[in-house]
């Protein structure tokens, strides 16, 4: 009995991480750019039980037994958002379908060879300074600007040019014009800025080497050759007056919600059944004889 309830109770925690990865979801479901979280739930490794004793000290064999589950990990999911026409000259969306030799993505971003190697599909992101001055990357263009000129992100992070520097104008934003990719021009003049300012888009080759950092940011933690600039021939658009839209499903959001929850209440109640067969082990076999 004692392992069914650590069984239930683990089951029970999985699912509250389910659940508040759901609720997470939804709650950034109109954040601009936000990437929806997956729960992977993973089995303990099983154990084989046997009955010991009899007349020859055997044990004999009863079957396997399952130690319960547990969250492993979550998942980020890079599908591309929807865009959404703002028509504000300093909202910028990313459209980006990058391509590996060989690779045929499936809906998750991921490809499995014949030989079981995985690989992820590139993602492009706008790379901002972020608190610690250290290089940070967002999907969310929704931008503003400062006294000084400075394209800053919602939470004050200056938004990084190709040459590692702060993007700088001295126009008003109404008159500046960004091409697909990411090129400032004076949109009156129809020539580029003073100094020739261009958005750094960064690509990160396994999103999976992304890790939150608060603020719709991320942090780069994998190996410094798995991620580079943005070069010519790249499937990559910048959207100016668009907005990319949150890729959390709300629908399959509701139902993995509503199944957490059932689950939970689930593996509540097996450890009340239990809690109950142990009380009557205790308080009334004990009273016989």
């Amino acid at each position: 009995m004692l392992r069914g309830l650590y069984t239930a109770a683990s089951g029970m925690m999985a699912q509250q991480r389910r659940h508040d990865t759901v609720t997470n979801n939804i709650a950034n479901l109109n954040t601009p750019g936000f990437k929806a979280m997956n729960q992977a739930t993973r089995a303990f490794p099983d154990m084989l039980v046997s009955a010991m004793g009899g007349d020859n000290m055997r044990s004999k064999p009863i079957g396997r037994l399952t130690l319960g589950a547990f969250a492993e990990e979550n998942m980020m999911s890079m599908i591309q958002g929807d865009l959404m026409l703002t028509n504000r000259p300093q909202d910028l969306a990313l459209m980006a379908d990058l391509l590996v030799d060989g690779a045929v993505f499936d809906a998750s971003g991921k490809y499995v060879d014949e030989n079981g190697n995985v690989t992820f599909q590139p993602q492009a992101f706008f790379t901002v300074q972020g608190p610690d001055g250290q290089q940070h990357y967002t999907r969310n263009g929704s931008f503003r600007t400062a006294e000084d000129g400075t394209l800053l992100t919602a939470e004050g992070y200056a938004v990084l040019g190709v040459n590692g520097q702060p993007i700088q104008v001295n126009i008003s934003w109404d008159q500046v014009y960004v091409d697909e990719a990411g090129v400032l021009y004076d949109r009156a003049l129809g020539e580029q800025l003073p100094g020739n300012p261009q958005l750094l888009i960064t690509v990160v080759n396994n999103p999976n080497d992304l890790v939150r950092h608060g603020s719709g940011t991320f942090q780069y933690m994998g190996d410094p050759a798995g991620i580079r600039q943005m070069a010519e021939g790249d499937r990559i658009q910048v959207q100016q007056g668009y907005l990319e839209r949150s890729n959390v499903d709300p629908g399959q959001s509701m139902v993995d919600l509503m199944a957490a929850m059932r689950l939970y209440e689930a593996n509540q109640r097996m450890i009340q059944t239990i809690d109950t067969s142990l009380g009557k082990a205790v308080n009334e076999i004990g009273k016989i004889g």
